[in-house]
This record gives C-alpha cells, sequence and structure tokens, in this order.
C-alpha cells in the first residue's frame, strides 16, 4: 500500500474522525492529513500513513486547490456557513449574472482575506471557534491568500454555484461571505466539495470503506 493517498471523506464526520477510522484500519500509529475539511463540507482528504509519509505532507498542504461550491445569497450565518444561525437580508435588488460576474475579478489573484471567527485559527493559543462559542470577541487579521481561479457553474437566486482553485490558506465560507456582501445582498456557503489537492483527486480518491479492504 502507498503511504499517501487521498481519501474521499462524506458530508457529516469531522476530518479527524476519518483519520481514526484509517488509524484503526491500517493498524498504522501514526496517521495525519493535509489540510482539514469541515465536517459539512466532502471530498479530497490526503491522508499519510507512517512517520516518514506524515513529513511530506507540509509540501501537499500547499498545493492548488480545486473547490466546487454552493453559496446562498440573500441570507448571512453566523458561521459563514450553513451550520450557523441566519438572518436574513432584505435584499431591494436581485443581482443577475452578468452583476456577480462582473465583482469576481475583485475576489481573484493575490487578494486580503479575513478569517471566518469560526475556525481553527489560534489567539494566544486558544482555537478562534471555541472562544466564539464562549461569546467572547474574536478579532482576526486579514492575511494575503490567492486565489487562482473562480468562475461561476450556475444561478439561480438565490443559489449560486462555483468552481474556485486556490492556493493554501483560502477560507471558501470566508470567499462566500464577502462575495455576499460586496453584492449587498448576504451570504454563506451552504455546500461544499473539494475535489482536487495537487495532484490528488475526487476520481482518484478511496472511501474510508474501500480503504478498509486494501491489504496491509
Amino acid at each position: 500500500m502507498k503511504d499517501i493517498f487521498a481519501v474521499y471523506k462524506p458530508k457529516g464526520p469531522t476530518s479527524n474522525k476519518i483519520l481514526q477510522e484509517i488509524k484503526r484500519s491500517s493498524g498504522a500509529k501514526k496517521v495525519g492529513h493535509a489540510g482539514t475539511l469541515d465536517p459539512l463540507a466532502s471530498g479530497v482528504l490526503v491522508v499519510a500513513i507512517g512517520r516518514e509519509a506524515t513529513k511530506k505532507l507540509g509540501e501537499i498542504v500547499g498545493k492548488e486547490k480545486e473547490y466546487l461550491a454552493t453559496v446562498r445569497l440573500g441570507t448571512i450565518s453566523e458561521t459563514d456557513d450553513s451550520e450557523g444561525e441566519k438572518t436574513k437580508i432584505d435584499v431591494k435588488t436581485i443581482p443577475r449574472k452578468k452583476d456577480i460576474e462582473s465583482f469576481l475579478p475583485e475576489f481573484s489573484g493575490e487578494i486580503w482575506q479575513t478569517p471566518p471567527i469560526y475556525s481553527a485559527i489560534k489567539i494566544k493559543g486558544k482555537e478562534a471557534y471555541k472562544l466564539a462559542r464562549k461569546g467572547k470577541p474574536v478579532k482576526l487579521n486579514p492575511r494575503k491568500v490567492i486565489i487562482k481561479k473562480i468562475e461561476i457553474l450556475s444561478y439561480c437566486w438565490p443559489y449560486l454555484r462555483l468552481r474556485v482553485i486556490t492556493g493554501p490558506g483560502v477560507y471558501i465560507r470566508a470567499l462566500a461571505r464577502d462575495l455576499g456582501s460586496r453584492l449587498k445582498t448576504g451570504g454563506y456557503l451552504a455546500a461544499l466539495e473539494r475535489v482536487r489537492v495537487g495532484d490528488f483527486t475526487k476520481e482518484k480518491a478511496l472511501t474510508v470503506e474501500d480503504f478498509s479492504k486494501l491489504p496491509s
């Protein structure tokens, strides 16, 4: 069995739960992954088995990533995704597809992005999402990220489906939030699938069930 491979994470379980299942199946002492997927997201999770393999994950984390994202316009979410408390926005004018397309260049290339407050970024050693859940004020600084390509796959108000290719560190939840803000409609990430990390693709990914059947 090769030591680094793609696993398809379904919507629901955490990335860590997938790792634990693989660890049990493989009997390996050391298992790691490159790039966490939120529980509500699905798609490619790059997994390494063994100490030497996990040392290579830092390089893979920096690889190009490709996502299929569904943005729900007209509503904002406390968590910038479908999990959080929602607030409907009084939208005066529903944007046309060409209006949205005219704003997309602002979200392409090297941009400044403020991560969601419900994220695992640490503030003085504590994850931001844990502080936010306790009702404590959370302020995260914007940081430079790269969005290599963003295109509309379909649009039927209030749902906008996008294909996004990014460099490391991009939060698609933040992109949905910021695009909704720019359109003056509000918006949150309703669904997300990661279909590629570098050369690791959805088509070549194993399921956890497939993995358990492989010879060690």
